[in-house]
């Protein structure tokens, strides 16, 4: 398969499992009708709740989590790969994985990725998020086998760690992906430079699907779902943030003619690092 049709699924989740579970399941079927093979959710697709009592009132168990068993049903019904970007799942010691799901064209599963990097930040205007007190971080980059391409798994604020999608380049992952739920403070700021950059330094597609606009529980989120290509095009992206259906189309053997013009990855070197302080004089 030379061009693969890919879609990012621009989402509003809100506070019902049941409604968000509904909105992914008509993107999902809007876009395989579209003629995507590859479908992508944002983070947090299940429910988008920030205080952790109501969180953990509403999710489940991964074995009981409708988003997982509707996501394995639609990929086994639309003969596609559906990528749950990431939702909420209680794990046994009372805390919750912040947990991607990456299924294949027959249901099954073919891989999980547990966010790696917590967003705990200060933002300006007061704005504060502190997910290591209720998230659980993973340990695992994940670099899993499609039929047509390799495929990197990352979360969200895991944008923002370049070491993690070098590994995954260096391992032949040829899209990486970053569903999200980006704040709109930070979205605006940095949203597109850096998803163009890690498409760009790795010579790799990336598809991001996100969260957008004002959620119940308060937060506003970025929108702006984006498919880059190697050389840091965009294939596309959502014109805001409302909920909706992103589309291109991907050939992964660009990628390796993309490495080959700019071998970045082969020209990597080890070094050491060395600090030099100056004293200056005082009179």
């Amino acid at each position: 398969m030379s061009k693969v049709r890919v879609a990012a699924l621009q989402m509003r989740s809100g506070k019902s499992v049941e409604a968000n579970v509904e909105s992914f399941e008509a993107l999902v079927r809007e876009a395989a009708g579209a003629g995507a093979v590859y479908v992508q959710s944002p983070e947090m697709t299940g429910v988008l709740v920030r205080d952790r009592d109501e969180l953990l009132e509403r999710i489940t168990v991964q074995d009981d989590c409708p988003v997982v068993s509707k996501a394995a049903a639609l990929a086994r019904e639309l003969g596609i790969a559906v990528h749950v970007g990431s939702t909420a799942i209680l794990l046994d010691d009372g805390k919750v994985a912040n947990r991607g799901f990456l299924f294949g064209r027959d249901g099954g599963l073919v891989a999980t990725y547990d966010k790696i990097h917590m967003f705990d930040v200060d933002l300006d205007n007061g704005e504060s998020w502190r997910e290591s007190a209720t998230y659980r971080p993973g340990d695992v980059s994940i670099v899993a086998d499609l039929s047509y391409a390799r495929i990197g798994m990352a979360v969200c604020y895991d944008l923002r760690f370049p070491d993690l999608f070098r590994a995954q380049a260096l391992s032949g992952a040829e899209v990486l992906t970053v569903p999200a739920a980006f704040t709109r403070q930070t979205g605006e700021a940095h949203w597109q430079v850096l998803t163009r950059a890690r498409a760009i330094e790795n010579g790799a597609f990336l598809i991001a699907a996100t969260q957008g606009g004002r959620h119940e529980d308060g937060r506003e989120t970025y929108g702006h779902s984006i498919i880059v290509d190697p050389w840091g095009r965009v294939l596309a992206e959502a014109d805001g943030d409302e909920p909706g259906v992103v589309m291109a189309e991907i050939e992964p053997s660009l990628v390796a003619s993309t490495r080959k013009k700019v071998p970045n990855l082969k020209n990597a070197r080890d070094f050491e690092l060395r600090e030099v302080r100056v004293r200056e004089a005082v009179e």
